[in-house]
């Protein structure tokens, strides 16, 4: 036990070490990497860092790669935000190296595409000219790679993923990044409680962007009295998700149930968050589950608890519930989520469904 805890010291005091020495980062930098993967995580209210087991683990946390169990495991998801505007993929291959370790691969997309470029419509002579209206994509992209391995500590498995960023606005901006990330998990002899530690941008996280204006694109930026952008750094400070996860069964009939609750640690300031302060904010999120065997769960949680301002600038509390199910059947699974973006007052719901597939090692062909 003391090891452990030296351990976790260590594990902690190198994801802060960043935070007290760099100043210059911005706040919610790479955020399309926080949305979430996963209908099963969306329905718990994205509670999932000390239960994930499957091929998301690569996101939630490396160390629950641990618990994959079959030669491949794949996940894929899919949702869309704002009325199909912006849409999120994502798909992630776990393969169980032996009993003890386990490595993965993941990628991410969010985009944006057919956006209208504006910045030449008024031509030379001050006339509009809906010819010269162009379209472009925004594009964020994550690639990672993850390993994970049971530690000599019974019920305790650490994991790490480097992962690469590409970011491209049209022809106009582009940024590549590197990071690191790096989990533990640490489950009780009888899998009844399980508790996580989940460390992203361990070193923080860094994006080297390149701008490429011509000069009608800088002129129009200069008369509209926007300033023009320049290449630069952009630095993702290290964020810790504590979390603690229980599940129980319900009598002898192969119900259950159980929940998680998480905490996240942010590290670049004071953020819209239910514990805002300098330089930590901290904000809980929880999800519960019920269900029958390994077949059906019914999943409910709520998370993004923080001040909401209304249009004559009155402040209120809200948060973002999230409902959600999922169906498992001889190594497939199929989940569901209803959540729902923005404030609390507003209407801006979306789905998110996503597959998961257990494959066995191919048997060799015979002739």
């Amino acid at each position: 036990m003391t090891k452990l805890i030296s351990l976790f010291t260590v594990f902690l005091s190198l994801t802060f070490l960043h935070s007290q020495t760099t100043t210059i980062a911005p706040k919610y930098s790479n955020e399309f990497l926080s949305l979430g993967v996963g209908a099963d995580a969306f329905g718990m209210g994205n509670a999932v860092v000390a239960s994930t087991d499957n091929a998301n683990s690569i996101y939630w946390n490396p160390a629950g790669l641990t618990n994959v169990n079959k030669w491949l495991e794949v996940s894929f998801m899919h949702s869309e935000y704002f009325a199909g505007i912006a849409k999120y993929d994502y798909l992630g291959l776990a393969h169980s190296i032996d009993d003890k370790s386990a490595f993965g691969f993941a990628a991410i997309r969010f985009g944006v595409d057919d956006i209208p470029n504006t910045t030449q419509l008024i031509d030379n002579n001050g006339v509009i000219n809906y010819d010269n209206i162009s379209k472009f994509s925004a594009g964020d992209y994550a690639f990672m790679l993850s390993y994970a391995r049971k530690l000599k500590v019974p019920g305790l498995s650490f994991g790490g993923t480097a992962k690469v960023i590409y970011r491209k606005v049209g022809d106009f901006a582009k940024s590549v990044g590197f990071g690191l990330d790096a989990g533990m998990q640490y489950q009780t002899a009888n899998n009844r409680w399980k508790f996580g530690v989940m460390a992203r941008d361990v070193t923080s996280t860094f994006n080297a962007w390149v701008f490429d204006l011509n000069d009608e694109t800088k002129n129009v930026f200069i008369n509209t009295g926007n300033a023009i952008p320049q290449n630069g750094l952009e630095l993702t400070l290290p964020r810790v998700i504590l979390a603690a996860a229980g599940n129980f069964n319900l009598g002898t009939k192969g119900l259950n149930a159980g929940g998680e609750v998480d905490l996240d640690i942010t590290t670049d300031g004071k953020r819209n968050a239910l514990i805002s302060a300098k330089p930590f904010s901290i904000d809980p999120h929880a999800g519960i589950f019920v269900g029958f065997k390994s077949l059906v769960k019914v999943r409910m949680g709520v998370s993004n608890v923080q001040k909401f301002t209304r249009m004559d600038e009155t402040k209120y509390w809200g948060l973002q519930p999230n409902l959600g199910m999922g169906l498992s059947f001889k190594g497939f699974s199929l989940d569901y989520a209803f959540t729902r973006l923005g404030a609390a007052d507003a209407n801006y719901y979306t789905h998110i469904f996503s597959i998961r597939l257990k494959l066995d090692k191919p048997k060799n062909a015979t002739k």
